[in-house]
């Protein structure tokens, strides 16, 4: 059954991390659903840092092509990136050590999916900029890693966050997609390695690693389609379709856990 519920919880990791929906807040709330069918998820943060990592792998593969610009004609990305993921690794680093209650709280994710869904409607009344990654200014790039740190929070989505953040900067859709995905590879990749360094001195308890590494597979490549998806919807413009089903998701986790409703 473990296995059965990390396989799940891994396809919704897959479709929601790229899909502008937060999957950090619909895998809290997938936990919390099965600690209410009586099958408490044991290490939560571990298993959804585990399906991240595997997420990971899908926009290595996905943005491969970027990736070795970077060493050539977008090496001045780097630093963009760099200084981009600074706001993500002091707040993560501080949630982390005094706040893990509040990334897990399905409360938490309700209150924010309404918030993502917002920026996404601004997002369809602005107008498409012009510019590449390379062009964007220092302070620019800083402004889209405090878009990308708020997104620590359950409910609101790192790429929804960082793709309106980067077309609040002019950027061309296509680039403000690249430059989100980009700036998550240290992001994700640091969350990770910090859990790793975590499972040498224990391993979780009845979470089996083999078990995560098997979510890690299933989430990268239903991750790798989901974000084939992202962008196609970006270029066409359909990105605002993803708020309503946000503004609709987020009262309805706070009624389910405000109200102490049971489900069957």
């Amino acid at each position: 059954m473990v296995l059965l519920e990390i396989v799940i919880l891994a396809v919704l990791q897959g479709i929601t991390e790229f899909l502008p929906v937060s999957s950090s807040g619909h895998l809290v709330v997938g936990a919390a659903l099965l600690e209410q069918f009586g099958r408490p998820m044991q290490e939560r943060l571990t298993v959804n840092i585990f399906l991240h990592v595997g997420t990971l792998l899908a926009i290595l593969v996905f943005y491969w092509g970027r990736i070795r610009a970077l060493l050539s004609e977008d090496r001045r990305v780097i630093g963009l990136i760099l200084l981009g993921s600074i706001p993500a690794a002091a707040i993560g680093v501080t949630l982390k050590l005094h706040g893990t209650a509040m990334l897990e709280n399905p409360v938490t994710a309700g209150m924010m999916f309404p918030l993502t869904g917002l920026m996404l409607v601004w997002s369809s009344r602005h107008q498409t900029g012009h510019a590449a990654c390379r062009q964007l200014g220092y302070w620019q790039a800083l402004l889209i890693g405090i878009f990308q740190a708020l997104a620590i929070l359950p409910g609101i989505s790192r790429s929804g966050a960082t793709i309106v953040a980067g077309l609040g900067m002019g950027l061309k859709r296509e680039e403000a997609a690249a430059f989100s995905f980009l700036l998550a590879i240290p992001a994700i990749g640091g969350a990770g390695f910090l859990e790793c360094l975590d499972l040498l001195d224990h391993s979780p308890d009845g979470m089996p690693l083999a078990v995560l590494a098997v979510g890690a597979l299933v989430s990268f490549a239903v991750g790798l389609v989901s974000l084939a998806w992202l962008v196609r919807w970006l270029q066409e413009g359909h990105l605002y379709r993803f708020a309503w089903y946000l503004l609709l998701l987020g009262p309805a986790v706070l009624v389910w856990q405000l109200g102490n409703w049971q489900l069957p």
